[in-house]
């Protein structure tokens, strides 16, 4: 399941002058409280949006097995059946996912008995894997830097995410974390701790360009760049585990991530004179 760090990107069409990106994580299919009615709600929104794509972030079944944590008796399927329902409900928008990692859920079954469903789901939906997490490379439209069949080009990183947090702080710096760690990111999306919340980030990278000084020196501008911190939804309803250990609600509502170019129509919706803009609805 280790593998070196690279980087997955499709072109997308050149007509697009903006992308919502709907991640996707954390379904739990087979809990007895997972929502299907709400997944099935973002699956309709990618499907029916031409500029709608996804990627999956793990924990899209909840895949609990002899000794793991979990209500075996109290689930519904078999892990079996729970890969093979979540397979035939995503394949409408298969050639809409740009990628997939997998959860600690899915990790429960690889540690057992090596067999990694969530390579499976990615297999016969024919998307990119690597179950760590993923640097993802998105190109669409054209008319970047007002070069005719330049495209806008994207970064992001997502990975299913970690441990145990209560508070909205603790969760969110999580995805802090790997903000700096992948420092060209544009949108930086960790899942796992059921809670949306997404805040801007901003760090410097020098321009490679720069002039001369009359004492030999050389000096250059430093370019603000800015990311997107997002922490995703799930698709259960409180009660059970959640209730009894005091967490809070998941919120049932998927953020979208917007990237924007000047052409886009919310473009006169930002101030300034950006390249390129990333927004989230949530």
């Amino acid at each position: 399941m280790i593998g070196e760090i690279r980087w997955y990107g499709k072109r997308l069409d050149t007509q697009f002058n903006e992308l919502r990106l709907v991640p996707i994580s954390d379904l739990h299919y087979g809990n007895p409280l997972c929502s299907v009615k709400h997944f099935l709600y973002t699956v309709k929104f990618i499907q029916d949006h031409d500029n709608a794509y996804t990627y999956l972030n793990g924990d899209l079944v909840e895949a609990v097995v002899v000794d793991s944590k979990g209500d075996i008796f109290g689930q519904r399927f078999t892990p079996q059946k729970q890969r093979d329902d979540v397979i035939e409900m995503l394949l409408p928008i298969r050639d809409k996912i740009l990628g997939m990692t997998t959860g600690n859920h899915e990790h429960r079954i690889y540690n057992k008995v090596g067999v990694d469903i969530s390579q499976d789901i990615a297999q016969s939906l024919g998307v990119p894997y690597r179950p760590e997490g993923m640097i993802l490379k998105i190109i669409f439209g054209e008319g970047n830097n007002r070069t005719k069949g330049r495209p806008f080009v994207f970064w992001g990183y997502t990975s299913h995410g970690y441990g145990g947090a209560r508070t909205k702080s603790a969760k969110a710096i999580k995805a802090e974390r790997p903000a700096g760690w992948v420092s060209r990111a544009d949108f930086i999306t960790i899942s796992h701790d059921h809670v949306v919340n997404a805040s801007p980030d901003v760090d410097f990278i020098p321009d490679n360009r720069g002039t001369e000084t009359d004492n030999g020196f050389l000096s250059g501008k430093i370019v603000e760049h800015r990311k997107e911190l997002i922490k995703t939804n799930a698709y259960l309803k409180w009660g059970g585990y959640a209730e009894m250990g005091g967490f809070p609600p998941s919120d049932l509502a998927t953020p979208v991530i917007w990237l924007l170019t000047p052409k886009s129509g919310l473009w006169n919706e930002l101030p300034g004179r950006p390249k390129q803009a990333i927004r989230v609805v949530v």
